[in-house]
């Protein structure tokens, strides 16, 4: 099955505050093969943009350290599944313990 994850970055590595991020890791997966990845700049920080910005670049999953509440049920509302409390991992890493369940999410750390 074909997704197309989302890992917020600053420098390359997950930036625990999902909405000040200075970059989107777009990285495309087939089953348990990453197909493509590509680094698209994130807009300005404005509360409810990015669950649609994401969600028209077809991304289907978001990988975050923190997100709140409300931008979770946005992206839901867009059929974007969302994984918070993802540990602090290159993005390219990351996705491939999300894809082997070799990592763990804890609890979401935004409360906001």
């Amino acid at each position: 099955m074909k997704k197309k994850i989302a890992v917020p970055v600053k420098e390359g590595v997950l930036d625990a505050h999902f909405g000040h991020c200075s970059h989107f890791a777009l990285i495309e997966i087939d089953d348990q093969s990453i197909l493509n990845e590509e680094l698209v700049p994130a807009p300005p920080h404005e509360p409810g943009l990015l669950p649609p910005f994401l969600a028209n670049l077809g991304v289907t999953d978001v990988l975050a350290g923190g997100m709140g509440g409300r931008a979770i049920q946005i992206f839901n509302n867009h059929n974007v599944n969302v994984f918070v409390g993802a540990p602090t991992l290159e993005a390219k890493e990351l996705v491939k313990g999300f894809l082997d369940k070799s990592i763990s999410f804890t609890a979401n750390c935004c409360n906001h």
